[in-house]
């Protein structure tokens, strides 16, 4: 997910700061409002995963949804990732594609996991937070 306003509008050294990009990423305004039609609480922490893992896919029926809520899925993970794994931050690749990198170095493509798991569901999301918050 390329992030436009982020590269084409401001300057590199315009960049909200870690703090502020954690802030922005952490919107997720769709998947917010499905998990919130469901039922479901996310409080950006672990458990809010599995909560979502047991939503029934309707979003799978519309392709444009099932994208958004792909990207939102990915950014909602990272959120959780940076908020309750140690060393876990926000960084954004040449390209404009949030990635989290974790304390040891490795990057990890959220935005790709949020839409295989929009997509499929598998791995779930509470799945891909094990793995990396077991290092």
């Amino acid at each position: 997910m390329r992030i436009p306003f982020l590269g084409k509008r401001r300057q590199k050294d315009e960049l909200p700061g870690p703090e502020g990009l954690a802030e922005l990423l952490a919107e997720c305004a769709l998947l917010r409002s499905q998990a919130e039609r469901e039922g479901v609480r996310l409080d950006d922490g672990p458990a809010s995963l599995e909560a979502l893992d047991q939503l029934v896919p309707r979003w799978r029926d519309d392709e444009d949804t099932s994208e958004w809520l792909g990207n939102d899925a990915g950014l909602y993970l990272g959120t959780v990732i940076v908020r309750t794994v140690e060393g876990a931050a926000w960084d954004l690749r040449p390209d404009g594609q949030p990635v989290v990198r974790l304390a040891g170095g490795r990057e990890f493509d959220v935005v790709d996991a949020g839409h295989r798991w929009a997509a499929d569901g598998a791995p779930e999301l509470s799945q891909w937070y094990a793995e990396v918050a077991e290092g």
